[in-house]
């Protein structure tokens, strides 16, 4: 079926999310709690759009709101950049130090400090729970959320160094504002208070991941030994058996 987004007709099946469906066709949607590959968490709202369906607007969540049937999505009206830039001015007061959230402000003109939402926080994180989605999603669980109200953070059980935590640092990686620290220096990696050693290739030096990490995946792939290449030199160790195999030089 065919739906409309900001006057530009948009092909797209029944049931896509129109977070994903405007990402296709070039539309920007702002987002901080969306990742491509983890469920929508609709946390952030800072992607909320209008959506016209019968001469009826409503305003919903682009990460996770389905279309069901045609109808017109408008990402920039007037109405919508009202209520997003009352979305920013709250997660600012959340994380006065994300960058990232700071960028979204000064795109939509978000200058002016409100005293309804005063800084309380000091820091990054907008409790947007992927990195908690993350982690769950590789079968560790070793951050969750804890606390309640503006007490509420992310972190691992008794901010102690958790057993499950496997130094991968995916948690890290998904993480829109940059909050979750990594350190890595003589070999070893840091993170959630918990040092890991570092594995690198034989091949060409570079860092393939923790130890732990490695065992792991070997484990879950039910392979008796952790990778000693990276994928690059991995891929090519493939390629060279390939063109031996089949004369191919």
């Amino acid at each position: 079926m065919t739906i409309t987004i900001n006057d530009k007709p948009c092909v797209c099946e029944p049931g896509e999310y129109i977070l994903d469906i405007a990402a296709r066709n070039g539309i920007y949607i702002p987002s901080l709690c969306h990742h491509e590959g983890l469920r929508g968490q609709a946390r952030c709202r800072v992607c909320i759009v209008e959506v016209e369906t019968e001469g009826r607007r409503s305003t919903v969540t682009a990460c996770v709101y389905p279309v069901e049937r045609e109808c017109t999505i408008f990402t920039e009206s007037e109405n919508v950049k009202r209520q997003r830039r009352m979305v920013l001015k709250l997660l600012r007061a959340k994380a006065p130090q994300s960058g990232e959230v700071a960028r979204l402000c000064e795109i939509y003109g978000v200058t002016e400090t409100d005293d309804r939402f005063r800084r309380t926080e000091d820091g990054k994180c907008i409790l947007c729970a992927l990195c908690v989605e993350a982690c769950h999603s590789l079968g560790t669980g070793a951050i969750g959320t804890s606390g309640r109200g503006v007490g509420k953070c992310v972190a691992t059980p008794y901010d102690e160094p958790s057993l499950a935590c496997v130094g991968c640092a995916s948690c890290a990686s998904v993480c829109p504002t940059g909050c979750i620290e990594v350190g890595e220096s003589d070999g070893r990696r840091t993170i959630w208070n918990k040092t890991f050693p570092l594995v690198a290739c034989k091949n060409c030096g570079a860092v393939i991941g923790t130890m732990q990490e490695l065992w792991r995946a070997a484990q879950k792939a039910g392979a008796e030994d952790a990778p000693e290449l990276c994928e690059m030199c991995r891929k090519k160790s493939i390629s060279d058996v390939m063109a031996a195999t089949y004369g191919a030089f």
